[in-house]
């Protein structure tokens, strides 16, 4: 009886500015193998399938249970967390990309720094004065609870970034992660402290009305985050804050 195999084709690139090759492997197959796994496997024996040796694949990768959204990448074409993506769902051969909108630090590697960049200039945190002890935080109702979590589930994994037709250099999109996170904090009893300032850089380039709605992001995001609601509700309170300015100048 032959052996059942999986095959997955690898885009490679050593930098930025090398020539990018593409790579075949043929893995025997098991039981809950998910991408990951997979190269995880070729790392250990980076052999193609003409029997040529190669280097190990690079790419990110952590907890491997879709908690830390490092090991985001393109799967036979769609932006999606490969430590979830079990082989036994995909076409064979199973074709893997980097994200395309970020730079290529090498292979599978993208340096995401640009929505940690974006977090930072809407403060996505709970301001704290001190390490002493502050008590007992404010407390909040059920139903608000409820509202919140589904936003704090993001992992960063930038997906909905690479989905975004709005994303891109011309533009300057903070993209979906970002605005959801505005909506997060705005809404926490503490954090809603620096709403107003959170308001205020969304109303600059690159903030909310630069989303074109696509609906893209919801679609592909792997913790099924709200994030057009998201979207909606902080752009009313971004033009909200807008007027509120003009009628204080």
């Amino acid at each position: 009886m032959a052996t059942k195999t999986v095959t997955l084709e690898i885009k490679r690139q050593a930098s930025s500015d090398s020539p990018a090759i593409w790579e075949k492997f043929e893995l025997e197959w098991r039981p809950g193998m998910n991408v990951i796994s997979a190269m995880m496997e070729i790392a250990t024996n980076p052999v193609t399938t003409d029997g040529r040796e190669t280097t190990p694949i690079a790419y990110d990768s952590n907890c491997l249970e879709e908690i830390c959204g490092s090991c985001a990448m393109r799967i036979n074409g769609k932006a999606r967390m490969a430590c979830s993506a079990l082989v036994d769902n995909f076409e064979q051969p199973i074709k893997v990309e980097p994200l395309s909108k970020f730079p290529l630090v090498r292979d599978l590697q993208v340096d995401r720094s640009v929505l940690f960049e974006n977090l930072k200039a809407v403060k996505a945190w709970v301001p704290i004065d001190g390490t002493y002890d502050l008590g007992p935080g404010p407390r909040m109702f059920p139903q608000e609870q409820e509202v919140r979590y589904p936003l704090s589930n993001c992992i960063s994994c930038a997906c909905c970034m690479e989905v975004c037709p709005q994303f891109n250099v011309e533009t300057g999109f903070v993209g979906a992660a970002t605005i959801a996170q505005v909506k997060l904090f705005n809404s926490h009893p503490t954090g809603k402290v620096l709403a107003e300032d959170r308001l205020r850089a969304l109303a600059g380039d690159g903030g909310v009305q630069e989303c074109g709605f696509a609906q893209n992001c919801v679609e592909v995001c792997p913790k099924s985050i709200p994030l057009t609601d998201a979207i909606s509700d902080v752009s009313r309170d971004v033009l909200l804050q807008k007027a509120k300015d003009l009628f204080r100048s």
